[in-house]
This record gives C-alpha cells, structure tokens and sequence, in this order.
C-alpha cells in the first residue's frame, strides 16, 4: 500500500504483513522507499525492509501492528513476496508512514540534533484561549495541534485561529468544548480525539459530508448524548477507512456524582470492569471518611497509628479487588497514591493546616500490606 507523507513530501510504501482478529490490528513492515505516487507494486523497483538505527534502535525493522481500518488516504497498489514473515511485537495506533523513515534519513546524514516537525504545536488549553482571545492571523502552517489541560475552550475561535488542523487531539479533566459545531469548519482534518471533555450535545457531532477526509476518531469519557451522535454518523464510515474508537460516554449524573472523584478515570477503562469500578470508588470513599475524621479529632495521642492502620486498611481492600482480576497495573497504582495524596489535601483545605505527616503514615502503612 501506498501514502503521502507530509514529512517526506513525497509519497512511501508499506507492506501488511498479517492481521490480528482479537486484537483486530494489521501488521505494518514500512518499506526503505519514497517518490512520486506508485500506480502499482511494479513502479517501486528493488525495495527492502526499513531499518532503523537511529537514537536508541538498533538495527530491527520498522514493523508495527496499528488499527486493521486502512486508512482512506492509503493505497493499494498490489503484493509483493512478505519481506518479514515473523509478527510484530509492538502496538500502536494512528498510521503516519514516512516519519520513521524521515528520521531515519535525517540520522543516516549525521544530523543528530532532536527533530520536531514544525507543523505540529502542543501547548494547553489555557495558551489556546489567550491565542484566540486575541487579534493575530490564523496559523495555517500548524498541522497537528495537541492541546492539554482544557479547562474550557471555544472550537469556534479555535477553527478559525487554526483552519487548516489535519490533527486535532484535545484532553480535560472535565473540562468544557463550547461551540464543538465549530470543529466541522476543519475540512483537512483526519485525527480527531477527545478525552475528557464536556458540554457537547447532540447538534455539536461532526459530520462526514464537513470533514470528508477523517481517518481516526478517538472519544473517551465525553457526553452520552454526544457520543450516540458520534457514532450514528461515523460508524457507516469505517468500511471507507475511518477506524472509530468511542468509549465511555457520561451521563450527566455520572458527571456530577464523580466530579471530586479522583478514580473517575477508571470508569470506561477497558481492563476495568463496572463492578470493579464501583468497588473501588466504595472503598475510596470509605478511606477519605475514616480519613477525615482521624484528621479532624486532634487530641487522639495515637493519632500516627490510626492513620497508619487506615493506610493498611485501604491497601487491602485494593489487594483484595485486585485478587479477583488484576487490573492494577503501573498507571492504577500511581493513581491509587494519587487518591490518597488528594484525599489528605482535602483535609488541609478544611483543616487549614499542612499534613505531611499524615501523608507519611498512610503511604507507610499501604506499602506495608500492598500486593499490587
């Protein structure tokens, strides 16, 4: 198969190698080739695998499994003898041909220098708010816009400050899209994703007939209402090449139920499930109450013990969750400190003091029981 790639300016070629059906993924061989659009395999002459060296590779090919949706923007051009007969270990998502190559060359030069494309900017939601708020011509050289910590941002002024977006990927933590519609004015867009997110609604879905070229469309933790929408309109057109992935749409009472929730996250998670979710939410809260009131009576003169104990008791009720299906991995565990870091800032807002000590203890007595 065949794609123009924007980094090499000109057009490369990949071999599927396999495909994956539980994983539903292709396996992808990128080719050591690039020039003018092939019409067939014959157009390419001698080809071989692509190599990679440069930075911390070490000579193994540039095989990976994405998404099994070929993208609409590739071609097929034809078949070739398999170049790698042996599955690739490695996973990802998102088919951008020719940067692995483009890196490769630019090392195979001797420029060693760190490389960023310069039509990709990622910046927060707060510094798009301030870039639209304020008078400036659009940015039409900015290709693939990331855009974090979106607290609330206006998609109206956004399309028009960045018109010519063939990537968009905008996260939150329950933050507000205003005027999403807007995100239809985004005709070269072919990325689409969008974690966390709310104040979307139904009339805000993007529409095929806007944004014709669309190749990737990623919803996570985003409006019930909005996610329906989504999928009504994108699903007929996964057979035409746009792989679409909505998870976890939220209803306006899970919204506010979990708003102070700092394992919301893991509601929707795939290796989670909704039992294990409710559990760990139950004990979380349960924590933060025996939390608040050992905090909150300060004559208790054991008061390092009693925290030490709901320390060991929060790790065992997670152990035993985790016996079940094992799903605490390294993000949940991370998050599961987190949670307890949150819940004695909690304390320190209402109490008006600084807690270090009881951050110690509980921490002290998780590691103590912890199997996870």
């Amino acid at each position: 198969m065949a794609a123009f790639s924007d980094v090499l300016d000109a057009w490369t070629v990949a071999q599927i190698t396999d495909l994956n059906p539980e994983w539903e993924a292709a396996g992808v061989l990128e080719l050591n080739w690039s020039g003018p659009e092939p019409s067939s395999v014959a157009d390419l002459g001698e080809v071989s695998a692509l190599v990679l060296t440069h930075h911390s590779w070490n000579g193994c090919l540039s095989h990976c499994n994405y998404e099994w949706v070929l993208p609409r923007s590739y071609t097929v051009i034809g078949s070739l003898p398999l170049l790698c007969t042996k599955p690739s270990p490695i996973y990802s998502t998102g088919w951008r041909l020719g940067e692995q190559l483009a890196i490769q060359r630019r090392w195979d030069r001797g420029e060693r220098a760190p490389w960023s494309d310069p039509h990709e900017m990622s910046i927060t939601g707060a510094d798009v708010g301030r870039m639209t708020s304020e008078p400036g011509d659009p940015r039409r050289d900015i290709r693939h816009l990331h855009v974090t910590e979106v607290e609330s941002l206006d998609c109206d002024r956004l399309a028009e400050r960045f018109p010519d977006l063939a990537t968009l990927s905008l996260s939150g933590d329950l933050g507000l899209l205003l005027h999403a519609s807007g995100l239809n004015r985004l005709a070269s867009l072919r990325r689409l994703r969008i974690t966390g997110l709310f104040g979307m609604n139904a009339s805000d879905a993007l529409l095929p007939e806007c944004v014709p070229g669309l190749e990737t469309l990623c919803l996570h933790s985003i409006p019930r209402e909005y996610a329906g929408a989504m999928r009504s309109k994108w699903r007929p057109q996964i057979p035409y090449g746009t792989f679409v992935d909505i998870t976890a749409a939220r209803a306006p009472e899970w919204v506010a139920e979990n708003r102070d929730n700092p394992l919301r996250d893991w509601g929707g998670r795939a290796h989670i499930s909704g039992t294990c979710f409710t559990k760990a939410v139950a004990q979380y809260k349960k924590t933060r109450a025996e939390l608040m009131t050992a905090l909150s009576d300060r004559s208790q003169e054991n008061q390092p013990a009693r925290l030490y104990e709901i320390g060991r008791e929060y790790g065992r009720g997670f152990n035993l969750l985790n016996s079940k299906t094992l799903f605490i991995e390294t993000v949940e565990r991370e998050e599961l400190f987190a949670a307890l870091d949150a819940m004695v800032g909690d304390a320190e807002a209402a109490l008006g003091v600084l807690l270090r000590s009881a951050r110690d203890a509980l921490t002290a007595g998780v590691d103590a029981v912890r199997e996870w």
